[in-house]
């Protein structure tokens, strides 16, 4: 892919300038449009990957784009370990590419909305590793008698289990979780706990509180909404771990 600026659409209809009408604001120009949802079906729908990639070209990468430099600007994500945004937008560009085929429109979701969640916390998660290193030596960092999930990760004995078991997991969430939740602040907390997850070798952080913390600030949500969608996941997780040890896999 190339990382250059992409050019914007033409608009269809005269290139002749008209006058503006006074009194009257102008209308902000939409770039995720009903063809930006149009063309990600035509692209999922597709099996040929030239066509996919002209697909991508001419109709998702200039949306993505504005996608991502929007959610780098609104939120204010600066502190990276690039020099250039342009690199930084670039980045995004990419695993919003990755996403794509996790993307279920059939189901009644939103592009724009999916998106959107995916790329903001893609950029809270890569923005904030050294706050997270920070978290470490706080004082919530005191041991956490929950035997839960995220603590089987630091065993010697199983680490290699977990990993390949999680990798799979990880793999699940992506395909199942827009029919798993509904609502915005769900979804936006299952997939900030699913980048967690896929992200855990940059983390130094398995306590449970010190992840709720984490998670708040990445999701903007209330601790009950975590806690709802942790405990459904943790289910999940028991569920398809017993799967892993009697068939070696998880069926996505």
């Amino acid at each position: 892919m190339i990382k250059t600026k992409p050019e914007e659409p033409a608009e269809a209809g005269s290139s002749t300038p008209q006058p503006k009408k006074r009194g009257r604001k102008r209308t902000k120009k939409r770039y995720f449009t009903e063809d930006t949802d149009a063309a990600i079906a035509e692209y999922l729908a597709s099996t040929n990957q030239d066509e996919r990639d002209k697909i991508f070209a001419t109709r998702i990468h200039y949306p993505f784009y504005k996608l991502a430099e929007n959610l780098i600007h609104t939120f204010k994500f600066y502190y990276t370990e690039v020099d250039d945004l342009e690199d930084l937008k670039h980045e995004v560009i990419c695993f919003l590419l990755e996403k794509l085929d996790y993307f279920k429109p059939e189901k009644g979701s939103k592009a724009f909305s999916y998106f959107s969640i995916v790329g903001k916390n893609y950029l809270i998660l890569y923005n904030n590793n050294k706050y997270a290193k920070k978290k470490k030596t706080a004082d919530i960092m005191a041991a956490d008698e929950d035997d839960g999930v995220l603590r089987q990760l630091g065993r010697d004995d199983r680490k290699q289990d977990i990993k390949d078991f999680i990798d799979y997991f990880t793999e699940y969430i992506d395909k199942h979780m827009f029919t798993m939740f509904k609502k915005e602040d769900d979804l936006r907390v299952c997939d900030a706990i699913n980048i967690l997850f896929k992200r855990r070798e940059n983390l130094e952080i398995f306590n449970k509180k010190a992840l709720y913390i984490y998670i708040r600030e990445m999701t903007e949500v209330d601790t009950p909404v975590i806690t709802k969608v942790t405990k459904k996941l943790k289910i999940l997780y028991k569920d398809l771990y017993s799967q892993f040890q009697i068939e070696g896999y998880i069926k996505i």
